[in-house]
């Protein structure tokens, strides 16, 4: 193994306006739960986009089957 050396900088996050949350929950004494989560302004757009044209489709698909 190659240790890396210790003046090196750490490295940056993949996009410059990047977010990222992490958390631990604990649940007795065994139990531990771990996440992480990365988002970008533009993914958060992207995904409201996509929610929104989901809707939409869903929403037709309602319709047609009322008239029936």
């Amino acid at each position: 193994m190659t240790e890396e050396p210790k003046d090196q900088i750490p490295p940056s996050p993949y996009h410059p306006e990047e977010m990222t949350a992490t958390w631990d929950v604990r649940i007795g004494k065994s139990i531990t739960l771990q996440g992480r989560a990365r988002w970008t302004p533009a993914g958060v757009i992207t995904a409201g986009i996509a929610a929104s044209a989901m809707m939409l489709a869903m929403s037709a698909l309602v319709r047609a089957a009322r008239r029936r």
